[in-house]
């Protein structure tokens, strides 16, 4: 079996890339606007965040992406 990797593209510097799970940070929080997951550049050294819809929640928790669930204060 071969090791997971997810594409992925930097809007800064336009470069493509393949990250490892250990590489992207999966937030979910209580609506589509709080859920995103974030990388760092490999090619610009940008931090970058996208939002995450159903679908890229599921992929990225499949493929073992580290999850922080965000609490609502309120």
């Amino acid at each position: 079996m071969s090791p997971v990797s997810f594409k992925a593209a930097c809007p800064d510097c336009d470069a493509r890339f393949e990250l490892s799970p250990s590489a992207l940070r999966l937030a979910i929080g209580a609506s589509r606007r709080t859920t995103f997951y974030s990388f760092t550049c490999p090619e610009c050294g940008m931090s970058v965040r996208k939002p995450a819809g159903e679908r890229i929640v599921e992929l990225l928790t499949g493929g073992g992406v580290r999850t922080l669930r965000l609490h609502s204060t309120v």
